[in-house]
This record gives C-alpha cells, structure tokens and sequence, in this order.
C-alpha cells in the first residue's frame, strides 16, 4: 500500500474535465459551512493540487471486502469532485440537493457516483467535526459497505482499475442491505 504522499504525487490525470477553480481558504470554510461537516485534511491537500477532476488510472479503483453491485472485487474511483460553483460540474457543495435526491442516509460528503452508486464521507458515526470512513452507496439496492475507516486509508487503498478481472458479468452483483453499516 502506498502512503498518502506518494499518492498524493500522482493522483491526478491530465485534463481539466470536472476541475473547479483553485481552492482558497474562503472557498473550503464556506463549503464546510454549507456542508455542515469539517472535511479531512488529506482532502483538502488534494483539493489544493487540484480542484476536482479526473483521477489517474493509477488510483481509479478501491478494492472491496465483499461484493458490489459494480464488480466482485472493487469500486470505481476514477472521478473526485471539487468544490466550487462552475456550472455543469458536480460539486461537493451539491451534496444536500443529490442525498435528498437519491435518498441518501444523512449526514455523508459525496465525492464522486452517478446517481446509482456513490462513494462518500460518512459522518454517520464519527459526528460533524470528526474524521468520516468511507463508504460506498447502492441507491438501487439500498445497500452500504465500508470502504475504508478514514480518507487518507481510502486513498493509500486505491489502485488500478485494470488490475482487476475485466469481465462484464461481474456488473450488477446481487446483495442484500448491509446491516453492518448505521442508516
């Protein structure tokens, strides 16, 4: 597993697809404001390299402890969004409109998911100002599992998405609600 710095080096794919304006300090405490949350460092040290965008193929998957409706063995990972106003782009800022939208469980950050699928902070446990695992969402299947005890574990986790099997007919993988995780 690589340590966050290392990650950190490389996270970022070129292009500026879903890159919101640099990062200031006003901008990250009126997001944690409107958030309701303190988001962890380790985020917003990415966010400061780069506001969002597409994550290199180096890091765009989280491998799973059991499996999801995405694969057997992992999650995508290979969009973070960032926080800003640029219009057509999803922000951490539209977190509250897209958890009441897809009925989300309460209070969790979005950092990148479709609609269906979802991964996110989730404050459920650790409270507003402490440090979120990380989860991901099944809107379809109404289902939840622990990626992660915290965001910096989450990104030393990640890998390539093509070190994984690439067989279609691992889509779409039938689970039942994960009871292990609050809602």
């Amino acid at each position: 597993m690589a340590r966050f710095d290392e990650v950190m080096a490389t996270f970022w794919a070129d292009g500026d697809y879903g890159v919101q304006p640099p990062l200031t300090d006003e901008t990250l405490r009126e997001a944690e404001l409107v958030l309701g949350v303190t988001l962890p460092s380790t985020l917003v040290d990415l966010l400061r390299v780069q506001n969002g965008g597409i994550v290199a193929a180096d890091h765009d998957a989280c491998p799973t402890s059991q499996p999801t409706s995405w694969s057997e063995e992992h999650v995508p990972f290979d969009f973070l969004m960032g926080i800003g106003p640029r219009e057509q782009m999803t922000s951490l800022l539209d977190t509250p409109y897209l958890v009441a939208e897809w009925g989300l469980p309460s209070p969790i950050v979005l950092l990148c998911g479709d609609g269906h699928c979802w991964i996110g902070l989730d404050y459920r446990v650790c409270g507003p100002d402490g440090n979120p695992s990380v989860t991901w969402f099944d809107t379809d299947l109404d289902t939840a599992l622990l990626l992660a005890g915290d965001f910096t574990t989450f990104i030393e986790s990640l890998t390539a998405a093509g070190d994984f099997d690439p067989d279609p007919s691992d889509r779409r993988v039938g689970l039942t609600p994960a009871s292990s995780q609050p809602r």
